[in-house]
Parts: C-alpha cells; sequence; structure tokens
C-alpha cells in the first residue's frame, strides 16, 4: 500500500510502531521495520553512553530504515538526539518541544524528521520548522495526548497542512486504517497493538492483564507522570491519578529516576519545572518506575501501564509480519467495499 508516508519514509506499509517507553526496543523495532513498516526506538529508558549501542542493536537487526523519538521535556532527551544524529539514524522523531535544531541537522545527511502534535498550533509551528511529517495524536491514545478524539483532530489538521500526517490513537486493525486515510491522514501508528504481539518483551502477565481489558478500562489522568494521559484503569493507575506528591516524596523519586536513566538531579529538576512545578518532577519518576515496574515484571498492583482507547479490540499476540499484513489486507478490502457504493 503506498502513501505519502511509505514515499517519505521508504517502507512498504503506511504503519508505524510507536515509541513506548521500556516497550519499544530493539527487537521490537526490528521487527516492525522487517516487516514493512516502521520501527521506532523509544529513548527515554536509556542514558548517552547507553544510547548509541542501543542503537547499533537495533541496525544488527535490521536493515531496513527505522527511527527514534524523544520526548524533549524528559532527561537526557537533547543528548539522546545528539547521538542518534551522530549515528544518522534515519528518522528522528521528537515531541513535547522545538525541534528546529533537530530538523536542520538531520535533513544534513538526508534523515527525516516527524514532529508529534496534539493541537493545531503545534501542528502549524512544526511545519513552518520544517518538519517533514506530522504525527497527530488523537484523545483515544495511550499516554500523551489532548482533549480532540482523533476522528476530529485528523480531519482538522488534515486541511491545513501540506505535510504527511501519521494519525496515532485508537488504532489497531484495517478499518482504523481505511478511516485514517479517508479522514487525510497518510498512515497510522500504533502502540498497544504492537505491545500485545509476539515479538513485544513486555511481561507475558501484563499481556495477558491487557487482553482482558475493555473499551472503558482505561482513564485520563495528568497526575500519574505529570502530563495528560491514558493508562490502564489498575489499582496503582488509580491511586496515582488521586495523590498529591510532596516536596520530599519529589527529591526520593528524583533519586530513583536518576538511577534509571543515569541523568544529573538539577536536569530532572528542570525537567519537573518544565511542565508545571516540583511535584511533576515527582509524577514524572513516579510514572516511570511504575511503568517499569508493569512492563518488566508484570506487577499491575503496583505499575502503571498506557493503554489506548483501542484495547477491547485486541484479542491475540500475532506476530509483527502477520499483524501487519492482516491490516493491510483489511485495510484495501474495506476502502474497495465502499468505494463499490
Amino acid at each position: 500500500m503506498k502513501t505519502k508516508m511509505t514515499e517519505l519514509l521508504g517502507i512498504e506499509h503506511p504503519i508505524m510502531l510507536a515509541a513506548m517507553a521500556f516497550i519499544s526496543l530493539p527487537k521490537l523495532v526490528a521487527a516492525v521495520s522487517n516487516a514493512g513498516g516502521i520501527g521506532m526506538l523509544n529513548s527515554v529508558a536509556y542514558g548517552p553512553d547507553q544510547m548509541r549501542e542501543v542503537i547499533q542493536q537495533v541496525k544488527s537487526l535490521t536493515n531496513k530504515p527505522f527511527g527514534i523519538n524523544a520526548t524533549l521535556v524528559m532527561p537526557n532527551a537533547r543528548e539522546n538526539i545528539e547521538i542518534a544524529l551522530q549515528e544518522k539514524v534515519p528518522i528522528i522523531n521528537f515531541a513535547l518541544g522545538k525541534g528546529d535544531w533537530i530538523i536542520q541537522r538531520a535533513h544534513q545527511y538526508g534523515g527525516k524528521v516527524l514532529a508529534t502534535v496534539a493541537i493545531e498550533k503545534h501542528a502549524r509551528r512544526a511545519e513552518a520548522d520544517g518538519a517533514d511529517a506530522l504525527v497527530v495524536t488523537g484523545h483515544e491514545a495511550a499516554a500523551h495526548g489532548a482533549e480532540v478524539g482523533t476522528m476530529v483532530l485528523i480531519n482538522a489538521i488534515s486541511r491545513h497542512t501540506k505535510l504527511p500526517i501519521i494519525a496515532a490513537g485508537g488504532f489497531c486493525d484495517g478499518r482504523g486504517l481505511a478511516a485514517a486515510l479517508v479522514l487525510g491522514a497518510d498512515g497510522i501508528s500504533m502502540g498497544t497493538r504492537f505491545m500485545l504481539t509476539q515479538e513485544c518483551e513486555m511481561h507475558e502477565k501484563a499481556k495477558e492483564i491487557s487482553l482482558k481489558a475493555g473499551m472503558e478500562d482505561t482513564l485520563c489522568s495528568e497526575k500519574i507522570d505529570g502530563l495528560p494521559g491514558r493508562w490502564l484503569k489498575n489499582p496503582a493507575a488509580i491511586k496515582m491519578a488521586q495523590e498529591r506528591p510532596s516536596l520530599f516524596k519529589a527529591f526520593l523519586s528524583a533519586l530513583r529516576i536518576k538511577k534509571m536513566v543515569d541523568a544529573p538531579l538539577y536536569k530532572l529538576f528542570l525537567g519537573g519545572l518544565k511542565q508545571r512545578g516540583v511535584q511533576d518532577l515527582a509524577r514524572q519518576a513516579l510514572g516511570l518506575r511504575g511503568l517499569r515496574v508493569a512492563v518488566e515484571n508484570g506487577d499491575l498492583e503496583n505499575g502503571v501501564l498506557p493503554i489506548s482507547q483501542a484495547i477491547g479490540l485486541m484479542r491475540d499476540l500475532p506476530t509483527c509480519k502477520e499483524l501487519i499484513e492482516r491490516i493491510v489486507a483489511e485495510a484495501e478490502e474495506r476502502l474497495i467495499s465502499v468505494s463499490r457504493y
């Protein structure tokens, strides 16, 4: 299936792996790229000393295009992107920050830059800065998004941009891909759906619990990791959404996150202040810690897990290749079926 997304990124199918912390690891990234989509490596879990090694690991697993994502308000984001630029990673995806410097550097070696946005204003700014495409994230998405749903958001932004659009938020099958293309997007990004594949290294218990969840088993809160986001509605997420971390808890959390991502304390505090204050620093650390517990240990009593509303449509664990081929075939079938009437 050819679209502006496949032509821009040099891939076979208009499907992208969303970059999920502790989940979008080299094995999963390479599996998606090898299946004809675009694998996206999440950088938040790595310190700068690890980043180059992890990029090299992806390169050893695939000779297809892949990308790296950085949330610019997070610790080590700039340093990790700098290493990705040095390694000439084909695709850079940034979110929550100004990425003009990334665009300029990536374009020097022929790299492409995707800007993740959730509101029209940020889409316009990214286009003005020279981004090559937009990842437009609707309210249905796991983790971070804004208030507008995907159907309205894609429809609105596609009317005012010439850039290719990769739609994110609530996509898991061919019907969703077909709908995104009709709305004006050029492909889709999926996180939760790829999380539930054989190549994903998330703990099997977390996969089992996720497969039993329904569309109503998620909650949206800005208190879990300091940014508005959607999470599995489990005991830990409910508790974190109701808590107000103290300054002391913020400091203890900063020490934990420092150990996790090898970032200086001052960067952690600056990152928290860039959001909404020191309490968000605590939430950022607690959110990362809870995510790691869920993903690596399958502990969803104490851990938290980003989950799309589309979770209620997922009931199997295919390989990435099987999933992508199934989605594309279904999308093509749906588009042909609709055009007959």
